[in-house]
């Protein structure tokens, strides 16, 4: 059964399957916290309306699709890479390993990827990378709303901790205000210390 949606641009996928995984990121550019990562086999008997990239959807639309995702899927694992492990492994080998883990926990299995990016996160299951695959393929599209949901909690959680920084609103990234935070406090222990603004202020300690 094709996975298409005529509708959208075309694709050419060389899988025909029911056991097809859309697999996406989000938090490659945050100073702080995990990057992760989603991977999602849709249901073709349980079609979800509304699937589209992460970030053109409302915060409210995306946690209401999020849920609809989670009921309906065939099988979905978010996964992710610390701040620790994306200094070790710099941000782009830690999002492949955020991406393997978000594979390795789908059950049932999935028999083909779908990757988002124009590179494959080194699997051993065939598949493609699809840029902007998230505007491309319904599963993809899927994955990056399940992954940015939850580091969007995480960014929350966070806020809770440290009000100080203003996580829930800038969500992590190298803001005028997150930027601001870091000059007064000091980076936290959730900090990705390799990235630039993290590592000038380590050295002023």
């Amino acid at each position: 059964m094709s996975t298409e949606i005529a509708a959208w641009p075309p694709l050419e996928i060389a899988y025909q399957g029911d056991r097809l995984a859309g697999i996406d990121e989000v938090g490659r550019g945050p100073l702080v916290g995990s990057v992760v990562a989603a991977a999602v086999i849709l249901n073709p008997a349980m079609p979800i309306d509304g699937l589209t990239d992460s970030k053109k959807l409302t915060a409210r639309k995306r946690e209401a699709l999020d849920e609809e995702i989670r009921q309906k899927a065939l099988a979905f694992c978010v996964a992710e890479a610390s701040a620790a492990e994306v200094d070790t492994l710099n941000i782009f080998h830690a999002t492949h390993l955020a991406m393997r883990r978000a594979i390795d926990g789908l059950s049932p299995a999935a028999e083909y990827l779908l990757v988002d990016g124009n590179r494959q996160p080194g699997h051993a299951l065939p598949g493609q990378a699809v840029v902007k695959g998230d505007l491309r393929h319904h599963a993809i599209a899927a994955a990056s709303i399940l992954a940015k949901v939850a580091r969007d909690a995480q960014m929350v959680a966070l806020d809770a901790r440290h009000p100080e920084y203003g996580f829930a609103r800038h969500k992590g990234y190298a803001t005028t205000e997150h930027l601001a935070a870091l000059d007064a406090h000091g980076p936290l222990p959730e900090h990705r210390q390799s990235f630039a603004p993290v590592k000038r202020q380590l050295v002023l300690l």
